[in-house]
């Protein structure tokens, strides 16, 4: 192996798995750590593995693999296909929560064909929280600390056409003691009646927020606000939290 040209070597090293490579191969001599830890061996994994980025805009090969390799939606049950499963500190005001199969009453279908259903609220505030966990997710804490990945936010909203409605989104970073790092806020979105039930999408990218991040809290809710009896208010569904590379 000693013998072998540094490029066969990288790339005999690209055919094996990730994390063989940083926890294993890494710690074999000098040698390997330093094309472990350069961007040749990760700019080859990703040619390989169709993960592309123009050169100029990665600064972090290694980093840019994993954080390609594990993008997902952190939320689950974002579109309540399992009722309130994985939602909490559940606030159920006038006739609480309700999940309803799109579009609904006086409603639109909404933009991806893969989503069914939507959470409802009622003519008392409704809100629903999750706290996404980035270790248990795999976010390791250098990851977070250093490479700092950007944090993508994303919700819909709507109302139905025959009643007016209030919605609101609040997204938290936590430290490991739940201190607040960074905070996203939306402003209290007001749906008039007599609107068109459209689906609105509300986005945020977190960037830049320093280190200690290791939780994600999310929530979102709303009302209607004719009081009515029932379920007039915000519609929500199709949450999402995504680390981008």
């Amino acid at each position: 192996m000693e013998s072998l040209p540094e490029a066969v070597l990288v790339r005999i090293l690209a055919s094996l798995p990730a994390v063989e490579l940083v926890l294993v191969c890494r710690l074999v001599c000098c040698q390997w750590k330093n094309l472990v830890d350069g961007a040749a061996l990760w700019i080859l994994k990703c040619q390989q593995e169709g993960l592309t980025r123009a050169e100029s805009d990665v600064e972090n090969w290694q980093s840019f693999y994993f954080l390609s390799k594990k993008r997902r939606n952190l939320i689950k049950n974002p579109c309540g296909e399992e009722g309130l499963e994985h939602w909490g500190e559940v606030e159920n005001g006038g006739d609480g929560w309700k999940i309803e199969e799109l579009p609904g009453d006086f409603g639109k279908e909404f933009p991806s064909e893969e989503v069914h259903k939507y959470f409802v609220t009622s003519y008392e505030w409704c809100r629903k929280a999750q706290v996404i966990d980035l270790r248990a997710e795999g976010y390791w804490e250098e990851l977070m600390d250093t490479t700092q990945p950007k944090i993508m936010v994303r919700d819909w909203y709507a109302g139905r056409s025959d009643a007016g409605c209030l919605y609101e989104l609040c997204v938290k970073l936590l430290s490991e003691n739940e201190d607040v790092l960074a905070e996203y806020k939306s402003d209290t979105v007001t749906i008039p009646e007599g609107n068109d039930g459209s689906w609105t999408e509300l986005s945020h990218t977190f960037s830049s927020y320093g280190p200690g991040v290791r939780f994600v809290r999310f929530e979102h809710g709303g009302q209607d606000t004719l009081f009515w009896q029932g379920w007039y208010g915000a519609r929500v569904t199709g949450s999402s939290v995504t680390l981008e590379p």
